[in-house]
């Protein structure tokens, strides 16, 4: 197993040299919502993807569920793709997108604490072993692959156990994004003040963040929306091109889960056809938090090259992501989704006002009622049948 996975360390080159290779043109390179001019701004650009948390597979952590595997190499990718796109996501709701990202440089207590959610332990929220625990509740073995909306629905699952950074996760099905749905699952009620205490502050004073929203208000869970799509049959219909890369372009992006078949990637934006793309298969040791309670981070950023994939070979099956901290941000994503991806003949997905009537009656996903944390209970297989089963689009194997 070594072997094989060595060849992918030696085939990643300097970022630096990898930039001289892209071609010397006016066209700009979109990442994540945001615009580089490649040109002048190839520095800035270098910055702005080593900002993103790089997941890999890791090697000598603890066995998954004390007799699994202590390694995720071979079947890991896709739900180190999730971790990435999730990453992005909690960063987007702490730091804000403009939030940049220095070598050996003091950061935000709200990063290290994002980190740690990720770290390779039993009891770390968004760890390898919960993520692939839960999959046993989507019909998936520990130590099997994922497709991309197993990984979706396994994040939704996983973020009900997430008080911290209180997400709303919503996933789309049959191509379809239902705004009265999402409505329904991200207004909640303030909490009342013998509550409060419980609660993070930003989440209690949510809706007094806005003008002119007051304390009786409904306040907006941040959302986290997922959109798993099949793009064609065996490879992506052109026709989808231009609707997929202007996905990219939305200030809410969080890029799309993907690749080849049992081969995930994390795309992160584009130039021209091409998408960019951070690599999960590279094998480094498990870190663990250090004596001060710290987690070292110089393995977890990519400063070497994000590869490049022409669109046309990419698998049809992908799962898009966006993220919408207050409800404007969501208002917003819908306009810009009714003026750039309604207006095709054929459409990417559908974004409809109300719950289709021939669906089951939309309920907001609910943490199980239990008496243990969210890592004890995902320590054990033997509840995960109260989760609904969701199938969808996967990757198709080879």
């Amino acid at each position: 197993m070594e072997s094989v996975l060595s060849k992918y360390e030696n085939q990643i080159t300097i970022f630096t040299d990898y930039l001289e290779e892209y071609p010397d043109t006016d066209e700009l390179v979109w990442i994540l919502g945001k615009q580089h001019l490649l040109k002048t701004e190839k520095s800035k650009l270098l910055s702005d993807i080593s900002a993103r948390l790089w997941f890999t597979y890791r090697r000598k952590f603890s066995p998954i569920g004390g007799t699994g595997p202590s390694s995720d190499a071979g079947w890991g990718c896709m739900l180190r793709c999730g971790q990435m796109m999730l990453a992005q996501a909690l960063i987007c709701r702490h730091l804000g997108r403009d939030w940049s990202w220095e070598k050996q440089k003091e950061q935000p207590k709200e990063y290290q604490r994002i980190l740690q959610c990720f770290l390779d332990r039993k009891d770390c929220c968004y760890s390898i072993h919960q993520m692939a625990q839960m999959g046993v509740g989507e019909g998936k073995s520990i130590g099997e692959w994922f497709g991309p909306n197993t990984v979706a629905q396994v994040l939704k699952k996983l973020a009900l156990f997430d008080e911290w950074n209180s997400l709303a996760v919503y996933v789309s099905m049959d191509n379809t994004v239902v705004i009265e749905d999402i409505k329904k699952m991200c207004r909640v009620l303030p909490l009342s003040a013998d509550t409060a205490g419980d609660r993070p502050l930003d989440y209690l004073t949510a809706s007094n963040q806005s003008k002119g929203t007051s304390a009786h208000c409904p306040a907006w869970k941040p959302l986290l929306l997922i959109v798993p799509l099949r793009l064609g049959i065996n490879q992506i219909n052109p026709v989808y091109v231009d609707a997929f890369k202007e996905c990219f372009k939305m200030p809410q992006s969080l890029g799309a889960l993907g690749g080849k078949p049992n081969n995930a990637y994390y795309f992160i934006g584009f130039l021209g056809d091409e998408l960019i793309f951070l690599d999960p298969h590279t094998t480094q040791t498990f870190v663990d938090t250090e004596e001060n309670g710290t987690v070292n981070d110089q393995t977890f950023h990519c400063l070497q090259s994000p590869q490049r994939m022409n669109i046309l070979n990419l698998d049809p099956s992908v799962a898009l992501g966006f993220f919408c901290k207050e409800e404007k941000d969501f208002d917003n994503w819908c306009s810009l989704v009714q003026k750039e991806i309604l207006k095709e003949n054929l459409r990417m997905f559908e974004l409809v006002q109300k719950h289709p009537s021939h669906w089951p009656p939309f309920v907001p996903p609910a943490k199980p009622e239990v008496t243990t944390t969210g890592a004890e209970f995902i320590d054990s297989t033997e509840h995960l049948e109260e989760f609904d089963l969701e199938e969808d689009f996967e990757i198709l194997s080879v």
